[in-house]
């Protein structure tokens, strides 16, 4: 088997992981996905190449998930954050790169108070979300997208 390289690429205030609104998106810090991947894959763990990015801009977003087309990352893991709710322009970006992507969400989106994030732009361009397991949905993300690249 070949291995996959994918893009864990993450929004606006998501560096702050672990110190910004604990009670919403936990404590936990980005230092502990390779060791959540771990224990979801298992033995598949050696066919997966973790890259991260984070940046609060959304056009150096978008840049981004255009290099990642032109680098051949085989899959993205993208929490945008709040550019979720609000962001054509990556949605744009998004419909076009022909990357499969799965959106992403510490919290549960549907079940928060206010009701523009409940509605993501770029949703109807992934393959799937998964949402409400901190930490833990990246890990899920990761399986579901390597998952769908070994089928």
């Amino acid at each position: 088997m070949t291995g996959y390289k994918i893009l864990v690429l993450n929004g606006p205030n998501l560096g702050a992981l672990g110190k910004r609104q604990p009670e919403i998106y936990g404590n936990s810090t980005m230092d502990i996905l390779p060791e959540l991947v771990e224990q979801v894959l298992g033995k598949n763990t050696a066919n997966v190449s973790l890259e991260f990015y984070q940046n609060n801009s959304e056009g150096k977003l978008i840049d981004r998930i255009e290099q990642a087309r032109e680098e051949g990352i085989d899959g993205i893991v993208l929490n945008a954050g709040a550019y979720t709710h609000t962001s054509l322009a990556l949605a744009d970006c998004l419909a076009w790169v022909e990357l499969p992507v799965v959106e992403v969400h510490l919290s549960n989106v549907l079940a928060r108070s206010e009701p523009l994030r409940q509605k993501s732009f770029i949703g109807r361009h992934v393959i799937g979300v998964i949402a409400g397991f901190g930490m833990m949905s990246y890990a899920l993300a990761v399986q579901a997208l390597f998952q769908h690249l070994k089928d």
